[in-house]
């Protein structure tokens, strides 16, 4: 049995979509490029820790699987079981709240839906609406008011990146270079378009085939819409492990824009690696490390690899790379042209090792 709501009123959302943003172009990396950082010296020697189960407390975010807190009476908009609306029959998924997948029961199709309260959804999906179409970036399908809430349907997914490099520990370059530059084309896009995401983290992306080889930004409604092109933002809302310095140590605004930069930083270090660059189970002592800066990278990660962390993972938010400059990076071409990358690293070198067997549990750092 599955539940119905009562009065369901179709309304098809139009969506105004715009012709994709011309793509941005590939060029050569100098060692004039805008706050490169190249120096080895700023590394600090400490030995880079693995992560390690975390107490419930320390405010990570708990991986998929692990049982979710229940919600607080009466939060809950919607029944937890099947229910159907307008043509599309409603199905819970595992410990996401408030998200189902949903079929089509005219057409067969099957995409996701998620289900705000009436009187808060248009504020949920605005940011969806004001921005411009992007092959990188979920889109609304149709949206369904019922009596009560909004019923808004996004197109399906095969799975997140975040499970993606649980399942993988790391990846090789070649692979992280591909993906990650489609996260990073997702996020300058919004970028241009005066949207900052804010609570920016490698759960937010989905891959849209089964080959994974497709991303999309799946979440937009934490994002923030600038007005006037001013990016300052005072939220202190985000995970952990992905925050900024500034964040940490300001009591006012901060640049939304630095921030997801700073952001991009650890989800690039985290393909690649396979851990969070900061650490610890104590918070405070993650804060602190945060606050310093103090990370390290691995020996099998690549000079261009290492100088793209670099520029991304730096304390004075000025320093940072924009978004739009990632994209034009030399370490993109270097990882799908193994053959012209580094020339002081040997064939060996250029091979991810797998992570031992005996080491520690990662599953549970992971937003």
């Amino acid at each position: 049995m599955f539940a119905v709501e009562m009065s369901v009123c179709p309304v098809l959302a139009s969506v105004p979509r715009e012709s994709r943003l011309r793509a941005l172009r590939v060029a050569a990396c100098t060692s004039s490029s805008k706050r490169l950082e190249t120096v080895e010296s700023d590394e600090p020697p400490a030995k880079c820790p693995r992560l390690t189960d975390s107490p419930t407390d320390t405010g990570f975010l708990p991986s998929p699987g692990s049982p979710q807190p229940s919600s607080p009476r009466g939060t809950n908009c919607h029944p937890q079981g099947p229910l159907c609306t307008g043509n599309f029959l409603l199905m819970p998924i595992r410990d996401r709240q408030l998200v189902y997948r949903a079929l089509n029961l005219l057409t067969g199709a099957e995409v996701q839906c998620k289900v705000f309260p009436l009187k808060h959804y248009q504020k949920k999906i605005e940011t969806y609406m004001q921005l411009p179409w992007h092959r990188n970036i979920t889109g609304i399908v149709e949206v369904i008011q019922g009596d009560s809430n909004a019923y808004v349907f996004f197109e399906k997914d095969y799975g997140d990146m975040h499970s993606y490099v649980r399942s993988c520990k790391r990846l090789g370059e070649e692979e992280a270079a591909r993906l990650f530059r489609q996260i990073t084309g997702a996020v300058s896009h919004c970028h241009q378009s005066s949207i900052v995401l804010g609570d920016l983290k490698l759960r937010k992306f989905v891959f849209a085939d089964k080959e994974r080889t497709q991303l999309r930004l799946e979440s937009l409604e934490d994002a923030h819409i600038m007005k006037e092109n001013n990016d300052s933002l005072s939220d202190k809302h985000g995970c952990p492990a992905y925050v900024s310095p500034e964040i940490l140590n300001t009591t006012g605004a901060y640049s939304g824009r630095s921030a997801d930069v700073w952001s991009l930083g650890v989800m690039l270090y985290t393909l690649l690696v396979g851990r969070y660059p900061f650490h610890d189970s104590d918070p405070s002592a993650l804060f602190s490390k945060i606050r310093r800066g103090q990370y390290c990278i691995p020996d099998h990660v690549s000079p261009k690899a290492r100088c793209l962390i670099r520029s991304l993972l730096r304390k004075e938010p000025s320093e940072r790379l924009t978004a739009e400059e990632i994209l034009l990076h030399p370490w993109f071409e270097a990882a799908s042209n193994p053959g012209c990358a580094d020339q002081d690293l040997s064939s060996n070198d250029q091979l991810v090792p797998d992570v031992p067997q005996n080491s520690d549990n990662i599953d549970s750092f992971f937003c």
